[in-house]
């Protein structure tokens, strides 16, 4: 493990040995291939890795280049850091930057965090849930905006390595992504802001998740509820696929999406972006060569995906949490 993977030990209850026992060849065969690659990855002081950039739309450090101990010449450094990073295939969340290294990832998730930022105002001092995290990159924003630490889960094992190898160059003390399930982690602890980003329609109850974030969030904090809505009276419960994506439990009207916040507890939910997802936003690139969004929708009518649904539409809300 790398010092990073330590938890913060203000979350002594949290189930650290099952999110470690996941970082093996027994939970997912390609782990070690994974974690050669992280292995093989240059040192940040082999490369004279700059102070982590975390302002940027794209994440990442400055690289002075160096030479490691078998005298390899500096583009060498670099071919292996690319290398290393590519094997870690698909990135969807970002971008990063690395020197002249620039992972374009499949989503622009800049563009989202721009949309975000100033309804969140000042993280000084606030500890951040990140639910279905990703690689992390919401995380390096918040704490570029002055967050004391994010904690991110994300069952999806690349993701955590993705965020393993960034942490090898970046070396946060405060940023962890953790390879479980919101519903594996005790509310004895809770965060300033719970964000959920990407998840709810994935959820096969997803009024249940609404509750386990609230649990999650802190009296008198906040949560970010971002996910895929339909703009009319109710809501779609597609029995097939939904824009060629297998696991689409429901996507909510706003109506109901605010009426299930309200229940769970939340107040004062306010809708701040309502936004159609462009094939601008999410595509394919050479750093996520899988088919994206451009392959979902209707060819002849791109306000429709494959199957004849609306076209994604995307809200974003925030909401209370009342003090105690």
């Amino acid at each position: 493990m790398q010092p990073t993977d330590a938890l913060a030990n203000w979350l002594t209850d949290w189930p650290m040995a099952l999110a470690h026992s996941r970082f093996s060849a027994e939970h997912h065969g390609d782990f070690p291939r994974w974690q050669d690659a992280i292995d093989a990855m240059p040192t940040a002081a082999q490369l004279a890795a700059g102070s982590p950039q975390l302002a940027a739309g794209a994440v990442g450090c400055s690289l002075g280049y160096g030479k490691d101990g078998s005298g390899s010449t500096n583009a060498e450094l670099l071919r292996k850091l690319e290398a290393s990073l590519q094997a870690l295939h698909p990135w969807r969340k970002g971008p990063f930057q690395f020197g002249s290294i620039f992972i374009d990832t499949e989503w622009r998730s800049d563009w989202k965090w721009n949309r975000l930022a100033g309804a969140m105002g000042s993280l000084a001092n606030r500890r951040i849930l990140d639910i279905g995290a990703g690689n992390g990159y919401f995380g390096w924003r918040m704490l570029g905006a002055g967050a004391e630490s994010v904690v991110g889960i994300d069952p999806t094992l690349l993701s955590c390595m993705q965020h393993r190898a960034v942490q090898r160059l970046l070396r946060h003390p405060n940023h962890w992504v953790l390879p479980l399930g919101i519903e594996e982690v005790p509310s004895t602890h809770a965060f300033d802001w719970v964000l959920s980003m990407g998840v709810l329609y994935h959820r096969k109850d997803p009024k249940e998740h609404i509750r386990q974030m609230y649990a999650l969030t802190e009296a008198g904090g906040q949560c970010v509820m971002e996910t895929l809505v339909i703009d009319g009276p109710a809501g779609l419960y597609p029995k097939g696929r939904y824009a060629r994506m297998r696991n689409i439990s429901v996507i909510p009207s706003l109506a109901e999406l605010q009426q299930w916040l309200e229940q769970a507890g939340y107040s004062n939910v306010q809708l701040i972006d309502l936004t159609p997802t462009t094939t601008e936003e999410q595509r394919s690139t050479t750093w996520m060569r899988f088919q994206s969004l451009d392959k979902a929708l209707d060819t002849t009518n791109p306000s429709r995906t494959v199957e004849g649904w609306p076209a994604p539409l995307r809200a974003m809300i925030v909401a209370e949490k009342g003090s105690a």
